[in-house]
């Protein structure tokens, strides 16, 4: 669509819809609980891999939480990978070419979460061949993607340069976040968004 809008070309075509489609969300924290409340809004089977699935609050958002550990008996069920994951010694590198051979032929990846979770060289191999449809990618490996990289030109990639949890409200919503914590801290009750140093995030 953006290439036919540059050229101002008039060109209808078939598309398709998210009802029904199967997306697996590796990272069900505050980021991929969101994701899934929308992919399930639009009518989409939601599969969703965290740390301890135990935990998992809101489960009316997925069809069904798992471990990681179940990774690669859930990949084939996907039409759509999201990584919303932090980056830790469990998380970085889950995907590489194993299991993205794994994913439906078709199958697109989508990466708000960070760009060692996955090997780029293995996803760029993927989309040439055809076996993935396409990828939205929010962070990288190296950052600024350096600009040789082949992502940049490739038409079924849609590259954004880490900013997609940045908004014209972030900053409010930052200061909001701090003066409750600091409401907290002064009367001494327990602090929201803590790091977890043993996790790593």
């Amino acid at each position: 669509m953006i290439e036919e809008q540059r050229e101002r070309r008039w060109e209808r075509f078939n598309g398709t819809d998210l009802s029904s489609r199967t997306v697996l969300i590796i990272g069900l924290g505050s980021v991929g609980s969101e994701i899934a409340r929308v992919s399930k809004s639009l009518g989409m089977k939601v599969l969703g891999i965290r740390r301890s699935p135990e935990l998992s609050t809101g489960t009316s958002l997925v069809d069904g939480v798992y471990s990681l550990d179940t990774l690669h008996e859930l990949l084939p069920k996907a039409e759509y990978l999201v990584l919303s994951a932090p980056d830790t010694a469990e998380t970085e590198g889950i995907i590489g070419a194993e299991q993205i051979a794994l994913l439906k032929k078709g199958a697109v990846i989508i990466n708000v979460g960070r760009g060692t979770l996955i090997d780029e060289l293995a996803m760029i191999e993927a989309l040439e061949a055809g076996q993935l449809g396409g990828a939205y990618l929010d962070v990288f490996a190296k950052e600024p993607l350096p600009t040789n990289n082949p992502l940049w030109s490739m038409p079924n990639v849609l590259v954004n340069a880490h900013s997609a949890s940045t908004s014209d409200k972030e900053n409010a919503r930052i200061v909001d976040l701090f003066c409750q914590n600091l409401t907290r801290y002064l009367n001494g009750e327990p602090l929201m968004n803590v790091l977890d140093p043993v996790k790593g995030y």
